[in-house]
């Protein structure tokens, strides 16, 4: 009887040691508001020299709601399905722009709303609290992170992991990332499979690197020379200040 406690001991132990296994998580289905590097429901304002890789748009806003874009041609005039804008390697979208463009943004915002509520709604966390919401100095291996109130970056912080791992946050207030901080990537680590849910306001600061999809249920705000490798998808609105932002 006592060798057989024994063993339990250990065997128990063991788990406690390891812990549950981790389960592979899928990517966050963007639908077509993949399509954009930009996505927003109530405008897209930049200030300074902007520089967008990919297409942006803003529904059921306006076109009037994207501005500081010198957009050409200035507003639409029933032909048009997109403008364009020397700050932007792609097309400008908005919800007055002639069909199919109404449509389409209809469609790519319904998208990005079903894609943060996958994210934010995941089960089973794979870590709870961590850092109690200061992720700083820290290296995430693939996996499902939850918060039930606000991430601080404020230094460098590395995703670790294949090309094909994933990484999920959820966060239940802001993220904010700090002057000159960087999210890293390595070990053939891939933006396009990092997804931010994220309940409130996302800021980023000063000439901070970032990567990953951004799903804001709010705004999200860049400050003088901020980096995002990754899409930047807003329930409300974005705003920029010479900002550059890649899609992956």
């Amino acid at each position: 009887m006592k060798k057989l406690l024994i063993v339990l001991m250990v065997i128990a132990m063991a788990a406690f040691t390891t812990g549950a296994k981790q389960i592979a998580q899928s990517p966050v289905d963007l639908g077509s508001a993949g399509n954009f590097a930009i996505l927003a429901k109530s405008g897209i304002t930049t200030t300074g020299t902007t520089s967008i890789t990919g297409d942006i748009g803003v529904s059921p806003i306006t076109y009037a709601a994207i501005t500081g874009f010198a957009l050409t041609p200035v507003v639409p005039d029933g032909s048009n399905t997109f403008s364009t804008s020397s700050l932007v390697t792609g097309k400008v979208y908005a919800a007055d722009y002639t069909e199919p463009t109404p449509t389409n943004l209809g469609m790519a915002v319904l998208d990005m709303q079903a894609a943060y509520t996958d994210a934010a709604g995941r089960t089973l966390p794979d870590f709870t609290e961590l850092g109690a919401g200061n992720i700083g100095g820290l290296t995430l291996v693939p996996g499902l992170y939850k918060w039930s109130s606000c991430v601080t970056i404020p230094t460098d912080v590395t995703l670790s992991g294949g090309p094909d791992d994933v990484w999920i946050f959820q966060i239940a207030g802001t993220l904010d990332i700090s002057s000159a901080t960087k999210v890293i990537l390595s070990g053939g680590a891939q933006a396009k499979n990092i997804f931010w849910a994220v309940a409130d306001v996302v800021a980023f600061g000063t000439t901070s690197e970032f990567n990953g999809n951004i799903l804001a249920k709010t705004n999200i705000t860049m400050t003088n020379g901020a980096t995002l490798n990754g899409r930047a998808l807003a329930q409300t609105a974005v705003t920029l200040i010479a900002n550059a932002i890649i899609v992956p």
